[in-house]
């Protein structure tokens, strides 16, 4: 068995994938703790150890993700090798999706656009929304950071407590905007008939919708129409939801493939087999 293992080591939670024989994904898995060395090292460990990897059938290890600096020798004295995670993102994604031509929307703490044209990756932008923000905003109006507590919550949430609508301010169509359009994140919450599980529900989709529009916005009239969705928000029930809606809005198609999660530790580990 070759096996080359990308891993994606995040602040405190890493994720790793191995590619064995060049094609077959085998046993996503992530791991958290306090720190990244922490992280990283539990991971491997338990990756190989439930696995049944020994070290000599690991041809090559891939790192990539904000904790990798850390990282400054090999890996169990295997072969170690950094990838910038822009371009981890964009491997990753396109293989997972299918598509050449796609803009890979990564929802991470923040947010990063990176834009793939076949071959050609670039990083395009991001804005400081994501799941950072959801914690944040989730530990102060709803005194929890856990977003296990603000899922279930949100999934007894009324979002019209809290949004603002076209609906709510016009008495008729406006040209190109359905009446279940947000006219306004939160503009309905001045009403004060809003409780914590709608508060839930409006935070998430908040953003959600912030992180899709400002991702159509960044490609113009002319850009692609192909969005690849990656990182731990992808797991939000309400993806299901906010973004088939948004597609009608803009006319644009968001993607979540299979390894949504593991796109980034997958796009690593691609950087080496394709290098």
């Amino acid at each position: 068995m070759s096996l080359v293992i990308g891993i994606d080591v995040g602040g405190s939670t890493t994720k790793i994938v191995g590619i064995e024989n060049g094609t077959g994904i085998k046993s996503p898995m992530n791991i958290t703790a306090n720190d990244p060395i922490t992280s990283l090292f539990g991971a491997f460990g338990k990756y190989i150890y439930d696995n049944g990897i020994r070290l000599d059938d690991i041809e090559h290890v891939m790192l990539t993700g904000v904790g990798a600096s850390s990282v400054t020798t090999p890996i169990y004295g295997l072969p170690t090798t950094h990838v910038d995670e822009f371009i981890a993102d964009g491997l990753g994604a396109r293989y997972d999706s299918g598509l050449d031509q796609l803009i890979v929307v990564s929802m991470g703490t923040g947010t990063t656009l990176v834009r793939v044209d076949g071959d050609d990756i670039s990083h395009i932008g991001g804005i400081s929304m994501g799941g950072g923000t959801l914690q944040g905003l989730s530990h102060l109006l709803l005194k929890t950071s856990h977003i296990g507590d603000v899922v279930e919550m949100a999934s007894r949430g009324d979002i019209s407590h809290i949004n603002l609508q076209i609906k709510d301010i016009s008495k008729g169509d406006i040209e190109g905007l359905p009446m279940h359009a947000t006219a306004s994140l939160f503009g309905k919450a001045v009403s004060g008939n809003a409780n914590q599980d709608d508060i839930a529900k409006g935070l998430i989709c908040m953003v959600l919708e912030t992180i899709g529009s400002a991702a159509v916005l960044s490609q113009g009239n002319g850009g692609f129409k192909d969005f690849v969705l990656i990182g731990n928000l992808t797991r939000l029930p309400e993806c299901q939801i906010i973004f088939p809606m948004m597609e009608s809005l803009y006319d644009v198609k968001f993607h979540i493939p299979e390894h949504a999660r593991f796109c980034t530790a997958l796009g690593a580990a691609l950087a080496f087999i394709n290098r």
